[in-house]
């Protein structure tokens, strides 16, 4: 191809060329934008043309990127996403709606009982709550804006901590250690875990086993046993009184409970603001 003088060449092409780029080919480019695979080979052709390099190698099995395509795709989707973000931070209104997900049992211990505090600072915004009932993949989920449990590393994911986890055993007034021990079966250390650790000695077993932390909890809350109990999900239930921690060591993780959110994804000044202050008003850490 011949090289021409160069400009900024139409948006339109950059946008089908990124599409097709990122998601690797000219069809899935096309569905994307609605358009026909000859439109969109069209565009790219023009691009083509424009730059004087050639962007894809075009085979019978479909195409891939050159090498000067390969280097030209980032820069394209690092000048397409500072585009729409300043625009937005500019021309766009503020956000009228916050929508999280999570796992139930968190979003009720860690969300929930602060949204009234968030409400009266933010009095137009609307708040939505997407419910969890398993753990799933990011891409499973809509919602954008997610509260998640483990280490806090996950590929391309933003993540701010609202709680380490800590473990320690917990019961209802009444109950003292000697009391059956409530496993809990899952990702967090049980109990021989907790003896490992802090070198206490095991009273024995139990005769209930549960999968989730909010069952745990409500069993040792009705006086079923001792919990090896999360204490930023059981701290309201500590603050009124429903279950105390008993006299013994704290377990602290290697996790804990993060608000997190694509990397990739193009937030606004706006967005940004919004989201930081619901995470200062949802995060204990320091405020125990």
């Amino acid at each position: 191809m011949s090289k021409r003088k160069l400009g900024l060449p139409p948006l339109d092409w950059l946008r089908v060329f990124e599409a097709a780029g990122r998601l690797g080919g000219f069809s899935a480019a096309a569905r994307e934008f609605g358009l026909t695979q000859a439109a969109v080979s069209q565009r790219i052709g023009n691009l083509e043309a424009w730059l004087g390099r050639s962007l894809f190698i075009r085979e019978a099995r479909g195409v891939s990127l050159t090498v000067e395509g390969e280097s030209y795709l980032p820069l394209v989707q690092d000048s397409l996403r500072a585009l729409e973000r300043n625009t937005e931070n500019l021309f766009g209104k503020s956000p009228t709606e916050l929508r999280v997900a999570g796992l139930n049992s968190h979003l009720g211990a860690l969300v929930v009982s602060r949204l009234a505090a968030f409400h009266a600072a933010h009095p137009k915004l609307r708040l939505v709550i997407d419910s969890l009932d398993r753990w799933s993949g990011f891409d499973e989920e809509k919602t954008w804006l997610q509260l998640r449990f483990g280490s806090g590393a996950w590929p391309a994911r933003a993540a701010r901590l609202v709680a380490t986890e800590v473990l320690t055993p917990m019961a209802a007034p009444g109950l003292s250690w000697g009391a059956p021990l409530i496993e809990l079966r899952g990702p967090r250390p049980g109990w021989s875990d907790w003896s490992a650790e802090t070198g206490e000695t095991m009273t024995g077993g139990g005769w209930l086993s549960v999968d989730s932390m909010e069952h745990a909890l409500e069993a040792a809350r009705l006086g079923m046993g001792v919990v090896l109990g999360s204490v930023p999900l059981a701290r309201e239930l500590l603050q009124t009184g429903a279950l105390r921690r008993l006299d013994l060591p704290d377990m602290i993780t290697s996790e804990g409970y993060w608000l997190t959110w694509p990397e990739d994804r193009p937030i606004s000044s706006k967005q940004r603001h919004l989201v930081e202050a619901f995470y200062q008003t949802i995060s204990i850490r320091g405020k125990e």
